[in-house]
């Protein structure tokens, strides 16, 4: 009885675990326009990305929310980018030219969590 109680816990337990993993990736900015592929002029403030076509999904990410850490530098010319803490953005867009687990993010959501010269950073995401 009590190996039952453990390997239900144990099940419990991975499946919470599971459902809060971190994608390792990288983030660029980019000048927010309209119309966003998802939500056409519709302003949808300042807190938003632009997918990698894996992600985006023919649409199906319009309006997730991610939340995204900086995690370190992409290149040698700005060693420390990262600023304290993590962003929520909405998904409002596709990024034609991002690569996997490349994320776009309006210029204001870059700047929250780096410095904006070092222009591209490794990043953790998850769904908000």
């Amino acid at each position: 009885m009590a190996i039952q109680r453990v390997i239900v816990f144990t099940l419990i337990a991975s499946s919470l675990i599971s459902g809060s993993y971190a994608i390792a990736g990288t983030a660029t900015y980019y000048n927010v326009y309209v119309p966003s592929s998802c939500y056409g002029f519709e302003n949808q403030g300042t807190m938003i990305a632009a997918a990698n076509a894996a992600l985006f999904n023919n649409s199906a990410a319009c309006g997730r929310r991610y939340r995204v850490r900086c995690t370190g530098s992409t290149n040698q010319g700005i060693p420390q980018p990262c600023r304290n803490g993590e962003i929520t953005v909405k998904i409002v867009d596709m990024c034609p030219g991002c690569e996997a687990n490349q994320v776009d993010l309006s210029l204001q959501a870059f700047a929250t969590i780096a410095d904006l010269d070092a222009g591209r950073i490794n990043i953790d995401f998850n769904p908000a």
